[in-house]
C-alpha cells in the first residue's frame, strides 16, 4: 500500500467543502472528490474505495444515517468520519452504531479533524520506507468507544479524546495510573498541544456528563457489578483505572 490516505467528503454546502478542501493539504491525503448528496456519496464510496469518508449527516435524498445503513448492508468497508452541526446525543450514538469512527461538530477545528483522520491509521514504515496506514480501531479503540457510548460520553465534547487516550495510556503501562498528574495529564496535554490543567477539568467534565445522565445502571453493567450508586462519582484516576483494567482483563489490546 502506498502512502496516500485517499479521501472522499460529503456535504450539501459548498462553503464546507471549500473549507474541507483547503485544510486537507498535506502530501499523504488525496482528495478523491466530493458529493453533495446521499446518492452520489454511496456511487462514489463503490466506485473508488476510499480510505475515509468525511460526510455530514444532512444529506438530499440518502441521509447520512441511510447511506452508513446501505454501506453495512452490502458489506462495504470505509473509514467514516461524520462532519455536521447536528450535536444532539441520540445522533451521536446512533452514527458511531452505524461504524462512524469520529463525530465532529461543525465549526471545526482543522487540526483537531487532521487528528482525528490519523488516530484511524497507525503510520508505520517498512524496509522500502513505504508507510503503511493500518486501520487500528476494530480492536482496542471500538472496546473503548462502546463503553464511552454505554455510559453517556458523548463523542464531541473535548474529554471524551483525552479520556480515550488516558485510558490507552494506562494500558499500555498500568503505573502510569500511579503519577497521574505529573506523567498522565502532561503526556496527553503534549500530544495535543495544551496544558495538563485543561486536560484534566476536561476529563472530569466527561466524567460528570455521563453521572449527570443518570445511566448509573449501565455503567454499574459495564463492570459487572454494583461499582457506584448516582451519588457518587469516581476520580479521574479510578475511572480510567477501571476500564484500562477492563480492557486489559478482557484482551483488548
Amino acid at each position: 500500500m502506498n502512502n496516500i490516505i485517499n479521501i472522499v467528503i460529503a456535504d450539501e454546502d459548498q462553503e464546507s467543502i471549500d473549507e474541507l478542501l483547503k485544510v486537507l493539504t498535506k502530501e499523504k491525503f488525496n482528495i478523491i472528490g466530493y458529493v453533495k448528496d446521499g446518492v452520489s456519496l454511496l456511487e462514489m464510496v463503490k466506485n473508488n474505495h476510499p480510505d475515509v469518508v468525511i460526510m455530514d449527516l444532512v444529506l438530499p435524498q440518502l441521509d447520512g444515517f441511510a447511506v452508513m445503513k446501505k454501506l453495512q448492508e452490502e458489506k462495504i468497508n470505509t473509514n467514516i468520519i461524520i462532519h455536521t452541526r447536528l450535536s444532539l446525543n441520540g445522533f451521536v450514538g446512533k452514527a458511531m452504531e452505524l461504524g462512524a469512527k469520529y463525530y465532529c461538530i461543525k465549526p471545526f477545528n482543522a487540526e483537531v479533524l487532521i487528528e482525528r483522520i490519523e488516530d484511524i491509521f497507525s503510520i508505520q514504515e517498512n524496509s522500502t520506507n513505504e508507510i503503511i496506514p493500518v486501520n487500528r480501531y476494530n480492536h482496542l479503540e471500538e472496546k473503548i468507544t462502546n463503553i464511552f457510548i454505554t455510559v453517556g460520553i458523548p463523542a464531541h465534547i473535548k474529554g471524551y479524546q483525552f479520556l480515550r487516550e488516558a485510558i490507552k495510556l494506562a494500558i499500555a503501562n498500568p503505573e502510569i495510573i500511579n503519577s497521574i498528574t505529573k506523567k498522565l495529564y502532561p503526556t496527553i496535554a503534549d500530544k495535543y498541544s495544551t496544558s495538563a490543567s485543561k486536560v484534566e477539568r476536561a476529563i472530569r467534565h466527561a466524567i460528570e456528563v455521563a453521572w449527570n445522565r443518570g445511566k448509573i445502571e449501565n455503567i454499574n453493567n459495564v463492570f459487572g457489578l454494583k461499582v457506584y450508586s448516582s451519588n457518587e462519582k469516581p476520580t479521574n484516576g479510578e475511572f480510567i483505572a477501571l476500564v484500562a483494567d477492563k480492557m486489559l482483563i478482557e484482551g483488548a489490546c
